[in-house]
């Protein structure tokens, strides 16, 4: 069960920081699983929380938005540091230190939330392809065909860059919400604001939604595997902390151009939505039909971006706990069983969707509660190991990364638990 680094040629050495152009140049070798995690973040089911909550509460929750920033910048720079000082990916470490049986608990849970979020994101790109008239079997199949694409070049950089043009391509959120011409004095007393008057069933479980969307666990397994298939190493720390942190920064950015997007006009038209086409929709009439295709093209991006980090998540797990090849960097038939993992959850992902009558909105629902209730499970084992000095030396966490990732986890789960009270005694807050 040695987990080895990729050959010496697969490596992309990262030149050595001495200011300036070369500085640059470091950081630029480093950039890559931060921002496509974070962004990865911004998929279909948070996107569409996001514009449900600006269709329903206007800009009351733009401060907690770009508050969330912090909590998921410490979580997910606890990956980066995990994956660059040992090499090695989350689900071969908890393996490594708890066993067999503790390994199969974290891929029970992993799989599960994984295969419902491939659905979910699927999903989002076929509620979008409807605003284009396009047909479902060719959007959802043409999608995952090129999610099967971007993995199989045999290359870890490939599928990076590929991935970095989706997440430029979700910025257009940003345009869009300029173009529906919000009242950005309304958007500043929105961040200070603290909403008591609107506390109601709904908006409780809607903040609970925008919490929960925040760290998923795939995110966690995601970001370390990445950061050992592209040979990161301890040097390049202070890179990805720094990539993480704008990663963290922009995604929240975007989640609160969604909701002032929404707010800006479904609010103002007092417009109820389920799913972020129908505010795609919505937009068109209200800010233009360039503010609308900027968001429609916007959720397509995102939610391919998420498929694809979903569906690689779940087979860099389960080769890194089996001792199966699991680079990005080997041809298919050198790691046949890493691939076919892949490929088994982008098909069957598509092929649940397509059918007909399935319930998506409710799906995507389960998703995000589901997350919310599992992630601090994955939070448990994040902070043992990043909290063991055997496999960090130095670079344990600081009481101030456990204080807020125990407090993460805390919130998490007593909004979970809140959700599940409201769900079955819905008149207990009126």
């Amino acid at each position: 069960m040695n987990q080895k680094r990729n050959p010496s040629h697969f490596q992309t050495p990262t030149p050595k920081p001495k200011g300036g152009w070369r500085h640059l140049a470091a950081f630029l070798a480093v950039v890559g699983p931060g921002i496509i995690v974070m962004q990865a973040d911004t998929e279909a089911g948070s996107i569409t929380t996001a514009a449900v909550a600006g269709a329903q509460y206007s800009y009351r929750l733009v401060g907690l938005l770009l508050a969330l920033a912090l909590p998921l910048y410490v979580v997910q720079e606890m990956t980066a540091r995990l994956g660059s000082v040992t090499g090695k990916g989350h689900a071969y470490l908890i393996r490594q230190k708890y066993g067999l049986k503790w390994a199969w608990f974290s891929l029970a849970i992993l799989f599960v939330c994984n295969v419902a979020a491939l659905v979910t994101e699927f999903a989002g790109i076929l509620s979008a392809a409807r605003i284009a008239h396009i047909p479902p079997i060719l959007s959802v199949s043409v999608s995952a065909a090129l999610l099967l694409f971007v993995v199989m070049t045999g290359s870890y950089q490939k599928a990076e860059y590929i991935a970095l043009v989706f997440c430029a391509v979700d910025l257009l959120f940003i345009p869009a919400a300029f173009m529906a011409h919000p009242d950005w004095a309304e958007v500043g007393r929105g961040l200070f604001s603290v909403p008591i008057h609107s506390v109601t069933r709904d908006f409780i479980l809607v903040v609970i939604g925008l919490i929960g969307a925040v760290i998923m666990p795939w995110m966690i397994y995601y970001q370390q595997s990445a950061v050992v298939d592209k040979q990161l190493k301890e040097k390049d720390l202070p890179f990805e902390r720094l990539e993480t942190a704008i990663g963290a920064v922009v995604t929240e950015l975007i989640m609160a151009f969604i909701v002032i997007a929404t707010a800006a006009t479904l609010y103002v038209h007092h417009i109820q939505i389920d799913d972020a086409s129908q505010a795609a929709s919505a937009l068109m009439p209200l800010a233009g039909q360039y503010a609308g295709a900027l968001f429609a093209v916007g959720l397509i991006s995102a939610a391919f971006l998420g498929a694809f980090v979903v569906a690689i998540s779940t087979a860099w797990a389960f080769g890194e706990t089996f001792g199966w090849p699991h680079s990005l960097n080997y041809r298919v038939h050198k790691a046949k069983r890493f691939y076919s993992f892949y490929a088994a959850g982008v098909v069957l992902a598509a092929a649940i969707v397509l059918i007909p009558n399935t319930p998506l909105v409710t799906i995507t629902v389960i998703v995000e509660a589901g997350n919310a209730l599992l992630l601090p499970i994955v939070l448990i084992f994040l902070l043992l190991l990043t909290n063991d000095r055997k496999l960090l030396g130095d670079h344990v966490n600081r009481w101030p990364s456990n204080l807020l990732a125990i407090t993460t986890g805390a919130v998490i789960i007593l909004l979970g638990l809140l959700s599940v009270v409201l769900t079955f005694f819905p008149n207990w807050i009126s």
